[in-house]
């Protein structure tokens, strides 16, 4: 029953998570485009309310015609729409997922023993320390460096670097589809806490301010585009990390943690194609097609570096027979732990022959295919006998 009600929880928040996940992105998506897009206002009446840029959109049979006003409008209107909570119920709804998915389970998905052989607390602490710890670094970073002169590239490069380091050591500490979602949620803690503690805190000192007839200081909407600018180059790789759970190719390399990297890196610099792009249109900057090349040559050199070695493998399989008795045996000592007579998890029960020839398609999907099991290779499942049960499976899956 336990497994059951988990397995809702994580559809049910995977699917509420998607959603917000959806907003979020697509309205930071769209203000990149807007403040790329926006052109000085022709209008002299919108010059003098100091409005610094506007725009004209057709969408739905209608057309818009959203204008930016230079740190401040003359006044502010009744009504004030706001853009945070598609932040927070993203990282909330994720962070949700993550406990269900494996802190809950830490010994099963968090741990891989051939890595770290700690305890569940140990390693939900480390794991939560991630999440802290990448953030303050990152917002040091900001702090000391953000504002100088060149401080923009000098800020990228000491992030890169600490994702570099956080990526090698999650990927040297856990197992690998933990350590890739960890390196993901651990971004996505630092761009939702941009908006919490930078982006909406300085929106609300320059209402403050109008509100009060104060001057406005215009440092703070320099520090939120800053940190939203930082958002919207974290989106594509935190995706990446997010969806890569399901393609264990990716994490279980043994250079895992590289993969990862050059992977993120090429979403960072396709994102960075899209956003100059939209300034290219207008004549502002050089056209930034490079970038995107550079993105599509590493991830087709990925590609490369992790087909799998087929000359190795045909040979493997075809010296191991199809014989039943040794694949049951197989299956015995490396799948009944958690397939057996005594716990069926996701209700799959392998302890029979009728059982094996019934599940001989996922049996092939998960451990020959995918490699996904054992989980973690808890059981120290070996090569040989991955390629006995593909054999097997090849070979019709008999079940005697």
């Amino acid at each position: 029953m336990e497994s059951y009600l988990l397995d809702w929880a994580n559809l049910l928040l995977r699917w509420v998570h998607v959603i917000t996940a959806i907003a979020w992105v697509g309205s930071s998506f769209y203000f990149v485009f807007l403040d790329s897009s926006l052109t000085p206002p022709v209008d002299e009446d919108l010059k003098k309310q100091g409005v610094s840029g506007e725009l004209w959109a057709v969408h739905g049979g209608g057309f818009y015609h959203p204008v930016k006003f230079n740190v401040s409008p003359p006044r502010l209107p009744e009504h004030l729409h706001w853009f945070f909570w598609e932040s927070y119920t993203t990282w909330l709804t994720g962070f949700a997922l993550f406990t269900v998915s494996y802190l809950w389970s830490a010994s099963t998905y968090l741990i891989d023993k051939s890595l770290m052989d700690w305890s569940p607390g140990a390693a939900i602490g480390v794991a939560l320390s991630f999440l802290v710890v990448f953030w303050i670094l990152y917002d040091a970073i900001c702090r000391v460096f953000g504002e100088r002169k060149n401080g923009d590239a000098i800020v990228g490069a000491l992030v890169l670097v600490l994702v570099c380091i956080a990526s090698w050591l999650a990927c040297h500490w856990f197992a690998g589809r933990a350590a890739f979602l960890l390196v993901g949620a651990m971004i996505a803690t630092a761009m939702s806490a941009n908006v919490f503690f930078w982006i909406i805190p300085g929106q609300k000192k320059v209402i403050a301010s109008i509100k009060a007839g104060q001057p406005v200081d215009s440092i703070h909407g320099k520090r939120g585009k800053q940190r939203s600018v930082h958002n919207t180059y974290f989106t594509l790789p935190v995706l990446f990390s997010m969806l890569s759970n399901h393609y264990s190719f990716t994490w279980s390399h043994p250079q895992n943690w590289l993969v990862l990297m050059l992977m993120m890196f090429a979403g960072a610099a396709i994102r960075q194609f899209f956003v100059m792009r939209h300034g290219w249109k207008l004549g502002r900057n050089r056209h930034p097609l490079p970038y995107a090349l550079a993105g599509v040559i590493v991830i087709a050199g990925v590609l490369v570096w992790l087909r799998p070695d087929t000359a190795t493998a045909t040979p493997a399989l075809a010296s191991t027979g199809a014989d039943f008795t040794a694949v049951r045996q197989v299956v015995e000592q490396r799948c009944f732990t958690c397939h057996g007579a005594q716990v069926q998890m996701k209700n799959v029960r392998l302890d029979s022959p009728e059982a094996m020839r019934q599940h001989a398609q996922s049996i092939y999907q998960q451990v020959v295919v995918t490699r996904l099991m054992p989980m973690n290779n808890a059981t120290g499942i070996t090569e040989a006998e991955r390629a006995l049960i593909a054999q097997w499976f090849q070979a019709g899956a008999p079940a005697r």
